[in-house]
């Protein structure tokens, strides 16, 4: 990996990629190399619920380097990319060169190009939408949607599609409206080293699926066991990628090869929603082959 010794050790490094992919272990290497704190960028590694499930770093990781916004937000609790951006602030602070990683776009643009700061959306709206897209479905939401904004999200993912129209009707005005005012973002894009770690569907399906296999035999049924008492599925952290396979599977609802087989495929269809985001949004980033990278 010749062009990892052309990374600068005194410029934060973003690294960004789908599931799997290995960033993980690449910014573990950055972070050795230059004395850095590697610091979560991933929405649900957040939690504290979760560790084998959503992939976070193992103690052993985390005794070689010092690991921050990792398992720091409790199972019921809300977490937002508002939150995500006041928590990373303080790691920033006297131009420290942290490794940022992680999965989530939205993270890493709100970092680098600004995070509109829009006005909060009350339960009753919530509550309300969540509705209509029980009652109406998802395609409803879109149609209902400001013309900018329903060009600029991912209308296939209901968490955004249900984001956008939360504000809509709570603000009068469309989500890009308000991402249009965006103040100046903590982290401009000309300041950091951003990576994009390109991975090809034909590599990174194998990678998953051995992935999970691991996490079966790392004990993830029992990390999933642990969670069935007062288990929600509308907590956010219920969200993580299959969680509802699992607890549907422990609930005696399937058997394990097919919620196997089911998580299996929930991970291929984020990873393919996570290279298309990053593929229509990170044309800048410098773009480093998954296979390059070995194991993660």
């Amino acid at each position: 990996m010749n062009w990892l010794s052309r990374i600068p050790g005194d410029i934060p490094v973003l690294i960004a990629g789908p599931t799997a992919s290995g960033k993980s272990a690449l910014a573990l290497a950055l972070a050795e190399r230059d004395r850095r704190v590697v610091i979560n960028a991933d929405a649900l590694q957040v939690f504290a619920n979760w560790r084998v499930l959503t992939a976070r770093p193992a103690p052993e990781d985390e005794a070689r380097a010092p690991h921050a916004l990792y398992g720091h937000v409790a199972a019921d609790a809300t977490y937002s990319v508002g939150r995500w951006l006041r928590d990373l602030a303080p790691w920033l602070d006297g131009g420290s060169a942290p490794v940022i990683v992680g999965g989530t776009g939205l993270y890493f643009m709100a970092l680098t190009e600004g995070l509109a700061e829009v006005p909060p959306v009350s339960p009753e709206t919530r509550r309300a939408a969540m509705s209509r897209l029980q009652e109406d479905g998802l395609s409803a939401l879109v149609d209902a949607l400001d013309p900018p904004t329903r060009a600029r999200i991912d209308t296939q993912n209901p968490a955004r599609v249900l984001r956008a129209f939360e504000v809509l009707e709570s603000t009068g005005r469309g989500l890009a409206d308000w991402q249009d005012a965006t103040p100046a973002p903590l982290l401009p894009l000309e300041r950091v080293h951003p990576v994009l770690v390109d991975a090809p569907r034909p590599w990174l399906t194998p990678r998953i699926e051995a992935r999970f296999d691991q996490m079966l035999a790392g004990g993830v049924l029992d990390e999933v066991r642990a969670n069935l008492t007062g288990w929600c599925p509308d907590h956010q952290s219920a969200k993580a990628i299959g969680a509802p396979e699992l607890v549907a599977h422990l609930q005696g609802e399937t058997d394990l090869a097919t919620a196997r087989a089911a998580v299996i495929v929930a991970t291929r269809q984020y990873a393919k929603r996570q290279r298309s985001w990053f593929r229509a949004r990170m044309g800048a980033w410098q773009h480093v082959p998954g296979p390059e990278l070995g194991p993660d």
